[in-house]
């Protein structure tokens, strides 16, 4: 393959891998997909991906996946596709001023007989007005699109642009791909090498902590190998030991991103474990989206939400709990407040459950959509104007509290609806003193129902 014009672009994320200065994930990346490590479902002969990189199909396609897994490696190979222009734009600083302008370029390029590939990084930071600009262009086929994204595409782009690319899932690289990328980075003439020109080497214990550190993610693996080299030279030394890679790398980062499929990924895994009573569980998904720096309101909302959600009348205090450590946050601010989301969410993970509480809403609200409402009883209506009476509103009417166990036997629901339950509290709980006592309720309460004829 002949190489195109040099990639350009604002804020793009495609260093200058020839540079020794760059730093080593960049020098490293892959000049062609039979250099590319994983992702090995998607680079098989006559694949799409393939067919693109080799300059014999024209599509455009969106790149999920986690970061570090090669989605702008294959940009890059793809840039060096025969006779194409190569554009590189960040969502993050990129407007739709400068994505017209590029449109603009590639058109008049394409009139010249050569054509574009544009790639996006960061694509889900778009907002639907600059995905509409790209819309046009991606159906005309004036630019080849290659988005890149850790996000899920079917949350973060507009349906229309999603429905004419291809979407191509990547995986985290395996054990086995982040061994071949360390070995490659040891021994390849672009890769690591000590003052006096000679190789690296990395004891085992090392190798499997920088396998544990990776999180599958060739670009922080290749970068926590760099600065354990540099730190191995600081010791002259040429060994890369536990204790080295230890001192270089402060701690791991968590791999998660805020903005992205992770964020709902851990969420998700947190409120399930609280409902699932594992507060073990639960504490380990909440250290992660703090060591993450998630945004700690963010946290607190959740368990309020689920405080009703899950456990409701079974164990009502937990509510209470949980917009005290919402409180919390606010009033006092992380770290500290690390310690209010803790308690809340053991109170949440070990409290006793119930979802009787949104169950109830939703049939309530289910009739009410479906049109099951009918007039207010006449009894029930406002009496509190003079001619409130001659239309029969509040005639009848009687005040609970005048009567046994302050419940007055009289219709409460529309007529269409009488008889209807949709609180059903189960025998969790504070919920089953609840139901005792509901079924008592509803036994004094329903039509014919024995009882006294006159309040007390």
């Amino acid at each position: 393959m002949m190489p195109a014009a040099e990639p350009h672009g604002r804020g793009g994320s495609l260093g200058d891998a020839a540079s020794p200065d760059a730093p080593l994930a960049v020098r490293m990346r892959p000049r062609t997909l039979d250099e590319i490590v994983g992702q090995r479902q998607l680079l098989a002969p006559g694949s799409p991906l393939r067919r693109l990189a080799e300059g014999t199909a024209s599509m455009s396609v969106f790149l999920w996946g986690p970061p570090g897994v090669g989605k702008t490696t294959i940009a890059s190979v793809v840039s060096h596709a025969t006779n194409r222009r190569f554009v590189e734009i960040s969502a993050v600083t990129a407007g739709v001023k400068d994505v017209r302008r590029e449109l603009d370029t590639a058109r008049a390029e394409l009139a010249h007989g050569r054509p574009t590939v544009l790639f996006v990084d960061e694509v889900h930071r778009f907002s639907r007005a600059q995905q509409d600009v790209l819309l046009p262009a991606v159906e005309n086929r004036i630019v080849t699109l290659i988005a890149a994204t850790t996000e899920n595409p079917s949350f973060s782009v507009i349906p229309p642009l999603l429905s004419r690319s291809l979407l191509l899932t990547l995986e985290p690289l395996s054990p086995e791909d982040i061994n071949e990328l360390v070995d490659r980075a040891l021994a390849d003439e672009r890769g690591l090498r000590t003052p006096d020109g000679g190789p690296y080497t990395i004891t085992d214990t090392a190798r499997a902590d920088l396998l544990r550190l990776s999180g599958g993610d060739a670009r922080r693996v290749l970068t926590y190998l760099e600065e354990a080299a540099a730190g191995a030279t600081a010791g002259e030394s040429a060994e890369i030991s536990s204790a080295v890679l230890a001192a270089s790398v402060d701690r791991a980062a968590v791999r998660y991103d805020r903005d992205g499929d992770q964020h709902y990924d851990v969420i998700s895994a947190f409120i399930k474990s609280v409902r699932g009573s594992d507060p073990d569980a639960a504490l380990h998904w909440l250290a992660r989206m703090i060591e993450a720096g998630e945004d700690p309101r963010f946290i607190a909302r959740r368990l309020i939400v689920l405080a009703s959600e899950d456990i409701g009348m079974a164990a009502p205090s937990v509510l209470q709990t949980a917009v005290a450590a919402a409180q919390a946050v606010q009033l006092i601010g992380m770290p500290e407040a690390r310690i209010n989301l803790a308690q809340a969410t053991i109170a949440a993970a070990t409290a006793p459950k119930s979802n009787a509480v949104i169950v109830a809403i939703d049939r309530a609200l289910a009739d009410v959509r479906a049109g099951r409402v009918g007039p207010v009883p006449a009894h029930l209506r406002d009496a509190h104007y003079a001619a409130a009476a001659d239309h029969g509103h509040g005639v009848g009417y009687r005040y609970a509290h005048d009567w046994p166990h302050a419940v007055a036997p009289q219709q409460y629901l529309p007529d269409e609806l009488v008889g209807t339950h949709y609180y059903e509290p189960t025998d969790h709980g504070n919920e089953e003193a609840i139901a005792a006592r509901l079924e008592t309720i509803r036994r004094l309460l329903a039509p014919g129902a024995d009882g006294p004829d006159e309040p007390r």
